[in-house]
């Protein structure tokens, strides 16, 4: 078994699809994809996927060969690039990253707690989807990232601010009239849902709708907040993000608080408790001072 194996295998289990694993991310022709994952199932000895006109699902034995693949891939991508920084000159590098948005708040003082203490570090600044910031830190490529609290990963987190979450509708909609919105304000109105890429988002939102006995049929599903905004002004859907949204609003979608008591969403920071960095130590010996600085500014 070769490592091409696996990244082959991974392409088409989250894909779902030979054909499109092979055309948009392996660049390969299907027969020959087709042909690297047979070779896998019989050294494995069990098949990974069922096949069907509608494509391919992973089947018992592909999804219990799925967890173990993924990590042999990310500890790989890990092992890579401990050697490429090993092998970079002595100056000390950072990476860090942030979920699409928060990089307005927190990069200025992350930035100055770097700065001051180390003058001569180089810093590298990134913003992605919270899922992807996990995963470039399981695999090594980025020191520190301000995200959510994703599953699935070897990561350790700690909470730095939770905010909020507010109702975002289109700035003429009938409920702009109110100062606080209620649950039952949801019912018949499109709704705009976090999709399950946005996992952490996803589940607040849905124990906040169950946890108020209310039920929706979300309209469309987004991963990321420009998404949720730009439908919000396109289908007149209302929407529940975090209150960070108002920083990023355009002229055409508002929000509105909800009212009585507003399930509330973690940002964290996560990092990977085999990175020996001794810039990410001394970055979270103040990650609370940093904190409680950022709270201070926002009241």
């Amino acid at each position: 078994m070769e490592l091409r194996h696996l990244r082959y295998f991974m392409a088409v289990a989250e894909t779902g699809s030979l054909t499109v694993a092979a055309q948009q991310r392996l660049h390969t022709s299907q027969p020959s994809l087709s042909r690297q994952i047979r070779d896998l199932e019989d050294e494995i000895g069990a098949e990974l996927f069922s096949r069907s006109a509608r494509g391919v699902e992973l089947t018992a034995a592909g999804r219990a060969f799925l967890d173990h693949a993924r990590l042999a891939l990310t500890q790989v991508d890990a092992a890579i690039e401990a050697a490429r920084r090993a092998a970079r000159p002595a100056r000390r590098l950072f990476a860090l990253g942030f979920l699409t948005g928060q990089e307005m708040t927190w990069l200025p003082r992350a930035m100055q707690l770097l700065r001051d203490e180390l003058p001569d570090i180089d810093v590298t600044v990134s913003s992605h989807y919270s899922p992807d910031l996990a995963d470039a830190l399981a695999r090594g490529k980025l020191d520190l990232a301000f995200l959510r609290a994703e599953r699935g990963f070897d990561l350790d987190y700690r909470v730095v601010s939770s905010e909020k979450l507010v109702v975002l509708m289109q700035s003429d909609h009938r409920l702009t009239s109110r100062s606080a919105i209620r649950p039952a304000d949801f019912a018949g109105e499109p709704f705009i849902m976090a999709s399950n890429k946005a996992t952490v988002l996803h589940d607040v939102i849905e124990r906040y709708l169950r946890d108020s006995d209310v039920t929706v049929t979300p309209a469309h599903g987004v991963d990321n907040l420009a998404m949720a905004m730009s439908l919000v002004a396109s289908t007149r859907g209302l929407a529940l993000m975090p209150e960070y949204a108002n920083n990023l609003l355009p002229w055409s979608v508002v929000s509105r608080p909800l009212e009585g008591n507003a399930p509330t969403i973690d940002l964290v920071i996560g990092y990977s408790r085999s990175n020996t960095s001794p810039v990410l130590k001394l970055f979270l010996s103040r990650a609370h001072q940093l904190g409680a600085q950022v709270r201070s500014e926002s009241r």
